[in-house]
């Protein structure tokens, strides 16, 4: 079971993980953006997309139903489907496969809505770990403000409403992005993650992921009619 995980595959998988307005998608779009022009092999996947689950997961969310267990094994699922007909296939096919938020999400926000930590990494275990993650290390009280000056609401979910941290979704929302900012911290050293400054620009941020990527990696191996 566990040969598949350390097995070395053609294709690297790259994650960016952080808080909700911390810049990670910004990121990760302008690296795909820069891979493509270059011609290279990429493919792109975020957190809590799958087309097969969703329903279920739209239906639990809006009727408030989802305990936290059931709340977390409802986004392993989602995540186990893309995991095991993109992901998985597309690292095989020696593609850079590109993950806006991995696993550690699932690690930071259910260990906050009361999970096991160690459960969360048995559930999970089925999964790669990135080659490479970068975690954007932004204060919980500037991602906050970027999200909450550019949405009118807050999701009950997405708020934490569902912790009784506060009966104001903003407040909830604060309490709850510094409890996961907290998990995130504590998850750097574990699981290697490449810390990005979240106060400098995003060029320069962006100009530092390149560099990373281009040390790490052969990356005119992964272009397309490559000969190998």
């Amino acid at each position: 079971m566990m040969g598949h995980l350390t097995e070395e595959l053609p294709g690297k998988l790259i994650a960016v993980e952080g808080l909700d307005g911390s810049g990670k998608s910004t990121q990760i779009y302008l690296l795909k953006r820069w891979l493509e022009m270059r011609g290279l092999k990429v493919y792109f996947t975020e957190w809590n997309s799958s087309l097969v689950v969703k329903k279920a997961t739209s239906k639990g969310k809006k009727r408030q139903l989802l305990t936290p267990t059931t709340f977390s094994l409802i986004h392993c699922t989602d995540f186990a489907d893309r995991y095991e007909r993109q992901i998985l296939p597309l690292l095989k096919a020696g593609y850079l496969v590109l993950c806006d938020r991995y696993i550690y999400t699932a690690f930071a926000r259910d260990a906050v809505r009361g999970c096991s930590r160690p459960w969360l990494r048995r559930l999970y275990g089925f999964a790669r770990h990135p080659d490479l993650t970068f975690f954007f290390d932004t204060a919980p009280e500037t991602a906050y403000g970027r999200i909450v000056s550019g949405r009118p609401q807050l999701k009950y979910h997405e708020a934490g409403m569902d912790l009784g941290l506060s009966s104001d979704p903003y407040e909830s929302f604060r309490l709850f992005q510094r409890r996961i900012y907290d998990e995130y911290l504590a998850m750097k050293d574990e699981f290697s993650f490449v810390t990005m400054d979240g106060t400098v620009t995003i060029e320069a941020q962006q100009e530092r992921v390149r560099a990373v990527v281009s040390a790490a990696y052969d990356l005119p191996s992964f272009r397309w009619r490559t000969l190998r």
